[in-house]
């Protein structure tokens, strides 16, 4: 199975950053390297993912950044994305066991794709709700990778490249 670079932008993570790394850690094997933009943080972001990556034996690098801004936040990291697959999360969420296997089964079996989307399960109040299909994205693959590529997915209103928990991947290609 091929390896992933995980993208994950952060500010002021510490009191979650090691709990997302440690949801990931099931699926060290299939890990490339962990690309955490550290966006101007004024805690100890950097300090508690190092330590808990170290822990963990995850291959983690921190990026230093002033973005102010999740989505340039990735951009740092996916300019160094070493990995054919990205997959983006956000620092104070959790991956689902399996994900990562399951979408690379899934780009196994699609060759040509470039980009491979999940679903996700919504938590409220420690209670799992419904699967649910990320905001702007539908069955039909085609209109999914159009939309994305044309900008027409982004946050706010339609959840742009939701975190990656959610079960999202997008390739680490040039031009995307």
């Amino acid at each position: 199975m091929r390896a992933v670079s995980i993208v994950i932008p952060a500010h002021n993570a510490a009191a979650t950053i090691a709990t997302t790394l440690a949801s990931l850690s099931s699926e060290a094997e299939v890990i490339g390297q962990i690309l955490l933009v550290d966006d101007a943080s004024t805690d100890d972001t950097a300090d508690v993912a190092r330590q808990a990556a170290a822990q963990l034996s995850l291959p983690l690098r921190v990026l230093p950044a002033v973005c102010r801004d999740a989505g340039a936040a990735r951009n740092v990291a996916l300019a160094q994305a070493l990995h054919p697959w990205v997959y983006l999360i956000d620092a104070d969420d959790l991956h689902l066991q399996g994900g990562l296997r399951a979408l690379l089964r899934q780009a196994d079996n699609q060759p040509k794709a470039d980009m491979v989307v999940g679903a996700y399960r919504r938590r409220v109040n420690g209670q799992d709700r419904q699967i649910k299909v990320p905001n702007g994205y539908q069955a039909a693959c085609l209109t999914n990778a159009s939309a994305y590529v044309k900008g027409d997915i982004r946050g706010g209103q339609r959840a742009g490249i939701p975190a990656p928990d959610r079960g999202d991947a997008v390739p680490g290609r040039a031009g995307l």
